[in-house]
């Protein structure tokens, strides 16, 4: 299903982006759902295996999961997104300059719809899962020099990204009737450009970008 919150690639990209788009209906405050609790213990940035997924410290308050706070860190979240949904070929001509294209064109559609400037979408928020410049993050070079940002003087690298869209309907959905859902209701919601960088999936981060994501769509309704 194309979408407008989807990555605008300037021409066909190398390779296919893998991105999906979960619709979420209003939940009942009483409902609850059980998330694993973040995995950070100690490990020493030799010990990192290259294909295996890094550990963070058991530091306190280390993993952040909020809004986005400055624009710094909303472009930080979209060169994550570039950097999971695209992948290019060792020695690929060009690679770079597309990945800034795609960011530049991605970061200006995610602003207007965090604007308002997009008139099906209602609200939309970017919801980021952030950590300290963190000794365990040495091994991860790369991922810590594109997902870089800087807030009241700390260096943060946002690992975990995604887009809680409230919307009049959703961008090319087939229209007609659809059982439970009147055509007035304005408390729809769907995530988008869900992704936690490869380096750190399976720690639960994803778990909990999608359970902020909940509390905050409640608030809106």
């Amino acid at each position: 299903m194309a979408s407008a919150s989807r990555l605008l690639p300037p021409f066909p990209p190398p390779a296919a982006p893998t991105s999906r788009h979960t619709t979420l209906r209003a939940v009942p405050r009483s409902c609850s759902l059980a998330i694993p609790s973040l995995r950070c213990r100690a490990s020493a940035p030799a010990a990192v295996d290259a294909g295996a997924p890094l550990l963070l410290e058991d530091r306190a308050g280390a993993v952040s999961i909020r809004e986005f706070v400055t624009l710094d860190e909303l472009h930080a979240a979209v060169r994550l997104r570039v950097r999971t949904f695209y992948e290019y070929a060792r020695g690929t001509v060009g690679a770079e300059d597309h990945r800034k294209g795609l960011a530049e064109r991605e970061y200006e559609a995610l602003q207007n719809r965090i604007s308002g400037n997009m008139i099906n979408f209602r609200r939309v928020s970017c919801i980021n899962g952030t950590v300290p410049m963190l000794p365990s993050l040495m091994s991860a070079e790369e991922l810590c020099s594109t997902c870089k940002f800087v807030e009241d003087g700390e260096e943060r690298i946002v690992v975990g990204s995604l887009d809680l869209n409230q919307c009049l309907w959703l961008p090319d959905e087939l229209t007609g009737k659809r059982p439970g859902v009147t055509e007035s209701s304005h408390t729809r919601a769907y995530l988008s450009n869900v992704c936690v960088a490869k380096e750190l999936q399976r720690c639960g981060l994803g778990y909990a970008l999608v359970d902020k994501s909940k509390k905050l769509a409640r608030q809106w309704a």
